[in-house]
């Protein structure tokens, strides 16, 4: 189970390991495979939220909402808004989700952007806490995605039968295993 960091760590400690998960398993497992030209040419904006309640991650996230669909998407196409210190628990975050699905309509951005969901503890329904089918959205902090609807439609139109992307990720996973997943030292 996720414990949030202790208050000493930094944000650049938050970043660094963050930025490492997304290299090695993201990246480098392939499970998102519009990830890395984003990557590659410094489109992704790491945030790490102080935040230590969902009202004060809910203000951040609006925050962030805001300063993406302002921003030139040639220089921030993508946001990480990782919260290491609020919603440590994974049913809090998950309950979180409609949230901040509200907050994406109160600023008028539906089909403008959407947030998806990472979480150290992340379990899909119907799922044991341990099966590695889990680890497709496990990161090392509880993360708020943010994607612009444009980039992702791109992607989608430019990537053959992009909607089996889970059913392979979680194909890659199980061969992988839980010892191939340790030794990616994420």
């Amino acid at each position: 189970m996720f414990t949030p960091p202790p208050e000493t760590l930094s944000r650049q400690l938050v970043i660094d390991a963050t930025r490492s998960w997304l290299e090695k398993a993201v990246i480098g497992l392939n499970l998102c495979p519009f990830a890395k030209a984003v990557h590659v040419r410094n489109q992704i904006r790491y945030v790490v939220s102080e935040a230590r309640d969902a009202d004060a991650l809910l203000e951040d996230l609006a925050a962030e909402l805001k300063a993406l669909a302002q921003a030139d998407p040639e220089q921030v196409d993508t946001v990480l808004l990782i919260h290491p210190w609020a919603l440590a628990d994974f049913h809090a975050y998950n309950d979180f989700l409609d949230a901040a699905d509200a907050a994406v309509a109160a600023l008028g951005l539906e089909g403008e952007i959407q947030v998806a969901s990472f979480h150290p503890d992340y379990q899909f329904a119907d799922t044991d806490p341990d099966d590695i089918a889990n680890y497709t959205n496990r990161s090392p902090y509880p993360i708020l995605h943010l994607l612009r609807e444009a980039s992702v439609e791109r992607a989608v139109e430019a990537f053959p039968e992009a909607e089996r992307i889970y059913e392979r990720n979680i194909a890659t996973l199980r061969a992988l295993g839980h010892e191939g997943w340790k030794k990616l030292g994420i």
